[in-house]
């Protein structure tokens, strides 16, 4: 049986990067909806409706299951309805971050970073406050750190000037522990760090690996590792070298 991920586009490589360098041998197909990237300025009912199209080309096309949505405005929106309609293991990126960050915070106060919709949702305040109720959380929106990852600006001055737009008035709230809301983001993981030292960073892929884990799956499989694309992308091409061991792309066509 194998891991299939999706997200709407290929920020989702860096949670398919972590979970194919600990499990060599497991099999894993990933989706990226591209044609209709983004789905932060989507609407929650349009986000359920090509979540559940992106599961089911994974379900129908492959041995597949588990599913990782590894999107976190289709995290916040769809992880229910996946489980319903198609009956798998269904792993999504905001209760695992919302975990980890609860674990490592010393303060109890954490910031979360993401796309608008991820933000609106108040996905990771439920998850965290349903952890621990007296946490407290500060939240922004960072819609320009998508494009930056997405042509490789992460270490230039122009990411370096985006990151202390967006977390500065973040950090001054007194936050120790930051969650990094969109699977985009831990490409800029470093250039926080250095503007930021102080806080504790937080990848939800990182703590993914431990929800695989947890379901005792067989892992050892044929390592097959296949990259579908519902069109051309550009930030593919940039990325793959980087995140997708220089895989090509194949075209996925999903039904409506």
């Amino acid at each position: 049986m194998a891991i299939g991920i999706f997200d709407s586009g290929v920020g989702g490589l860096t949670v398919y990067q972590k979970i194919a360098d600990h499990f060599p041998n497991l099999d894993i197909h990933y989706l990226g909806d591209t044609a209709r990237v983004p789905y932060g300025s989507r609407s929650k009912e349009t986000v359920i409706n090509y979540s559940l199209q992106c599961a089911g080309f994974l379900i129908e096309n492959f041995d597949i299951d588990t599913i990782v949505v590894a999107c976190n405005t289709a995290s916040s929106y769809a992880i229910d309805q996946i489980k319903e309609k198609y009956g798998v293991n269904v792993i999504g990126v905001v209760e695992p971050g919302a975990k980890l960050a609860i674990q490592t915070t010393s303060n109890n106060s954490i910031g979360v970073i993401g796309t608008r919709a991820t933000v609106r949702s108040e996905s990771y305040v439920t998850a965290l406050k349903n952890i621990y109720n007296e946490i407290t959380v500060e939240q922004v929106a960072c819609p320009l750190f998508v494009p930056i990852v997405e042509e490789m600006l992460v270490d230039t001055d122009i990411a370096k000037q985006v990151v202390k737009h967006y977390i500065d008035g973040l950090s001054a709230t007194g936050i120790d522990t930051l969650i990094l809301g969109c699977t985009h983001y831990p490409l800029l993981k470093e250039t926080i760090s250095k503007s930021y030292p102080n806080l504790k960073i937080v990848d939800s892929s990182e703590a993914i690996i431990e929800c695989i884990n947890k379901l005792n799956i067989d892992t050892n499989q044929n390592g097959v590792r296949e990259i579908y694309l519902t069109d051309e992308s550009p930030a593919f091409e940039t990325l793959k070298n980087v995140l997708a061991g220089g895989l090509t792309s194949k075209k996925a066509i999903l039904s409506c």
